[in-house]
């Protein structure tokens, strides 16, 4: 007997508002953590922490939106970046609405290592979208050909 399922990309089984108010939880956690000074312990990791939780976010907000739409992953690409710039704004205008230092100053490097991490991720999902497309077409070849 043969399968003729086609290799699809991995499904969370959650209603669109459960996602929804999944990615609200999480960024309202993210807004909070960006304007908290971080630990001095942590500091000399700043930059690679950047780039770490942009990749992990494009990753989770792929996995929930985005699947295999090139549309949707530019999309979420965009959303994350201007979140990131709007982080950095927020953090020098923190400083000057509260009168006192809670966090340091508009960063570029900060942007820069955002974008490095969305970047990684996006070479990683091109990279995966491209074999999976592969491995199904070559799956529903071989599918038709026993089938005449």
């Amino acid at each position: 007997m043969t399968d003729n399922r086609r290799h699809r990309p991995m499904k969370i089984p959650l209603s669109k508002g459960t996602k929804i108010l999944l990615v609200c939880a999480c960024f309202t956690i993210s807004i909070l953590g960006f304007l908290v000074k971080l630990p001095s312990s942590f500091r000399h990791y700043d930059k690679e922490l950047h780039s770490l939780f942009y990749f992990f976010a494009a990753a989770f907000l792929n996995l929930l939106f985005a699947n295999r739409n090139l549309f949707r992953h530019i999309l979420i690409f965009g959303a994350l970046y201007l979140f990131g710039i709007s982080i950095e704004y927020a953090q020098e205008y923190s400083n000057k609405l509260f009168h006192i230092r809670i966090h340091g100053r508009y960063d570029i490097e900060d942007v820069q290592s955002n974008l490095k991490g969305l970047i990684a991720f996006s070479i990683l999902w091109i990279v995966y979208t491209a074999i999976l497309f592969g491995y199904n077409k070559g799956r529903f070849k071989e599918v038709a050909n026993k089938s005449d």
